[in-house]
């Protein structure tokens, strides 16, 4: 049977304020669709009205003026889209305890019995996921530095879709070796970490090298990943035809 497909929604917010139990509002929300760490293309986007002035200060930081949402939906009549793009997804978010109390903080103020975050997604934080790696907590803004991705996106107002995206390229760098050297748990109990004898007379194993189309495919991908961020970590030789 064919294992499916890992989906996952990069997600960011903007609000009011960052207590939603002082009544601050969610403004706007970003979603990126991937696909076994694949983009898809798919995002989802809303800028909501939170029916509340906002002060400059935080206007400054994500650049949405009180006039600007003045007439944009109210969450409750965006909602049921937004439960359906994220549901049964895994949800990636930098500092996730902030985004999910705000979004179960506007699902309950429906009053229409919406499900919570976790009753429809499962959630993986990158703030804790980069605690683990580097020995403390580091923002997006390092995370992009640190993976060289920084470039890829204008970030000129801290924007939910254009956060949401630059999370999707720091997460696809942050978990690259982990995809491929994650250890499964051997049928009989043990770690996966015992040596496994293969058997000598064994078939050879088929050496499978890109194509001339797929290398210029290559080439092509990494001028323009150069043209954007000014280097390339995955520029070298490729086995060819």
């Amino acid at each position: 049977m064919q294992e499916q497909a890992e989906r996952l929604i990069v997600l960011d917010t903007e609000t009011t304020g960052i207590d939603p139990k002082q009544g601050h509002r969610i403004v706007e929300i970003g979603c990126v669709e991937l696909i076994d760490r694949k983009f898809t293309g798919r995002t989802y986007h809303a800028y909501v009205n939170p029916q509340m002035h906002m002060d400059q200060e935080v206007i400054d930081v994500h650049g949405l003026t009180n006039e600007f949402l003045t007439d944009k939906p109210l969450f409750n009549k965006v909602a049921d889209e937004f439960i359906e793009f994220i549901r049964g997804a895994e949800l990636i978010i930098h500092n996730a305890r902030f985004d999910v109390g705000f979004m179960d903080h506007e699902f309950a103020m429906t009053r229409r019995g919406l499900p919570m975050t976790a009753d429809i997604c499962t959630v993986t934080d990158t703030l804790k996921t980069s605690r683990d790696e580097f020995g403390s907590p580091k923002t997006l803004d390092f995370l992009a530095r640190h993976y060289g991705v920084e470039k890829l996106v204008d970030r000129t107002y801290h924007g939910a879709l254009i956060d949401a995206q630059l999370l999707a390229y720091v997460y696809i760098e942050m978990t690259r070796y982990q995809n491929t050297l994650s250890l499964q748990e051997d049928k009989d109990g043990s770690d996966g970490l015992s040596v496994r004898r293969l058997d000598s007379n064994r078939p050879a194993l088929r050496v499978v090298v890109a194509s001339n189309d797929e290398l210029q495919a290559h080439d092509e991908r990494l001028a323009i990943v150069e043209k954007k961020a000014g280097k390339s970590i995955w520029r070298g030789e490729v086995a060819s035809e």
